[in-house]
Order: structure tokens, then sequence, then C-alpha cells
């Protein structure tokens, strides 16, 4: 089979290689052996691959935490016989999904109805399902209250405005790029910020002179920083991601004086910690919203296994317009 690989960490395009002669692996007890079909660039793959991700790799190793496919074997077990001939939707922090073949547990397979396409099915659990619980399980957003959400103008972001118009929550969105404006307020964003037109909490509070008490972010270091330091009395910041390598810097004297909370968020963990039948209700929910147009995504390019280096290079591109995809394989 091909596989994509990298013996190395460091830039994606530099380490990245594809490997055209390799066993399929087997899967073991528990897991199920799957046919991929396609698998998104996310910009925690390129973490991964550059050695800035908060999983460290056992290398060499292959990148892809998510994607769709056919499961077309199993080690052993009922969940994975229950899901042999399925297209699927795969979760994988082991053996990583760009390759034609991988392996992962039963459980991290999640059956994709008919009337989903590969390319919505690719994208089903990392940016679906982290948008859903972050407003939903973990801030337990009610109608009119205000979200401030950084990086907005992403696929995760444009979801989040679409949640929040269907649940009643109001967004106030900061991006970077002047033109992400009005794309966003033709979601229905009720505000958009651009992070240039001066302090991010002046902004913030000429925007909501009432104060927002909810905020999340995907960035880190001075943008974080920033939404924090907006946040009204009694605020809570989620912290999903850390596209910037440098700290937070916020005074504690703020944080105490308006019992203002910071909090990571890795939605892996987080889904380690949940009963199973809690995660399959998400899962429905996140079905059922991603048929309804709530949770999908928009695609920029799409490109074969071959053209990695190409796909890695175009995911990373500001202002690119929509996720980067891999086509693996056809059913």
């Amino acid at each position: 089979m091909k596989r994509v690989v990298f013996e190395q960490t460091g830039p994606p395009a530099d380490v990245l290689k594809l490997q055209d002669d390799v066993p399929a692996p087997v899967p073991a007890r528990g897991e199920v052996l799957v046919r991929m079909l396609a698998s998104p660039v996310n910009p925690s793959d390129l973490m991964y691959v550059a050695g800035r991700y908060g999983l460290a790799p056992k290398l060499p190793a292959t990148p892809g935490f998510e994607g769709v496919g056919v499961v077309e074997g199993t080690g052993g077990g009922l969940l994975g016989w229950l899901r042999k001939g399925k297209r699927v939707a795969v979760i994988n922090d082991r053996v990583g999904n760009w390759a034609e073949y991988t392996v992962t547990k039963a459980r991290q397979v999640v059956p994709v109805p008919d009337d989903l396409s590969d390319d919505q099915a690719a994208t089903f659990f990392v940016n679906p399902a982290t948008a859903l619980v972050m407003t939903q399980s973990v801030l337990d957003l009610r109608p009119g209250d205000w979200l401030l959400q950084s990086a907005a103008g992403g696929e995760l972001g444009k979801m989040i405005v679409r949640l929040g118009k269907l649940r009643g929550f109001r967004t106030l969105n900061v991006v970077r790029r002047r033109e992400q404006v009005a794309e966003l307020k033709a979601l229905g964003a009720d505000a958009v910020l651009v992070e240039s037109d001066g302090p991010l909490p002046e902004q913030v509070r000429a925007a909501v002179p009432a104060g927002v008490r909810f905020a999340i972010d995907p960035v880190g270091g001075k943008t974080a920083s920033e939404v924090v330091a907006s946040l009204g009395q009694g605020g809570r910041c989620l912290l999903y991601g850390s596209l910037s390598d440098d700290p937070l810097t916020v005074h504690p004297r703020f944080l105490l004086s308006n019992a203002v909370t910071v909090e990571g968020f890795w939605l892996g963990v987080w889904a380690k910690r949940q009963p199973v039948l809690k995660m399959l209700k998400l899962f429905k929910q996140v079905r059922a919203l991603m048929r309804d147009g709530v949770l999908q995504s928009t695609f920029a390019a799409t490109y074969p296994l071959e053209e990695v280096k190409r796909a890695v290079e175009h995911a990373a591109a500001p202002g690119k317009g929509g996720k980067v995809l891999l086509r693996i394989g056809t059913r």
C-alpha cells in the first residue's frame, strides 16, 4: 500500500514523503482495518509533523487524525464485526490516516449516512464535535449569551457562527482580514471585529457595553491574551489550540479581581472521559447538524496522496478559503 510518513519532525513540506510499497497494517483485537477514502489536512496534523503538538509522534509516523473510509477487516470483537463493510468516520491518534489502509480502535470509527459526502464525512469529528461540545457541553451557552471567538474566519469559527444563529447565543467574532467581515455577517454573525482596528478589549467593550462572559481561542500568544483581557466579570475562556508558540501574558490581578477563569480544552481528552452513551448521542447530533448544513465544511482544494507536499503547503497558506483534503481512494 501507499502511505505518507515522516522520520523526523520539522516543516511538513520538507519532512513528509510517500512510501508506495509497504505492507498493510494488521488490526489487533478490538481494532479494525480501514480502507481510507479521504482525510483533511488540519492545523493539528501540521503541528504534529512539526513537533509542536501536545501528542508526540513515535517516529517514523504517519499523520492524519481524522478521515473517512470503509471497514474491511477486524481483529476480533463484537463492535468491529458490527462495523465491517460500513463507511465510517475514522478517528486515529495512533497510526495515522494518510495511508491507503490504516488501523484504529473499533470504538473510534463512526458509521456515516449515505447522504453525507465523503468530503464532509472526512471532517466529521475534529471541527464539528469541538464546536458542538465547547458551546453545548462545556460552556452551556444559553439564548442571549455573548460568545467572543478569535480566528472566527476559519471553518470551525464559521460553524460556531451558524450554531449561534441556530441556538440563539450571540457571537462576537475576531478576524485578521477585513474581507472576512462580510462573509461572517452573511452567515449570521452578530458582530465582527478586525484585530488591526485597535486593542481588542476596547473594541469588545464598545461592541458589548454590558460585557462578555464567554470566549474561545485556538491561537494562544498575544491574541489569546487580548481575548482573556476582554472578558467581563465572571468571564470564562476556553483555549482549544496553540497556533502561536508564544505564551499568554495576562496579569493575575486581572483574573483575581474579575473572577475570570481560563481553561484548556482538547476534544480527544474530553471524549475519553465520557460514557459511551453520551458519545453516541454526540455523534447523532453531529450527523444531524451536518445534514442541515450547520456543521459542514467548505473545501479549498483536493489533492491525491502523491501530492501531499503541495497539500500541506496549501493548508498552511493564509486566506486559503476552506479546508484542504487528501483524496486517498474511491468507494
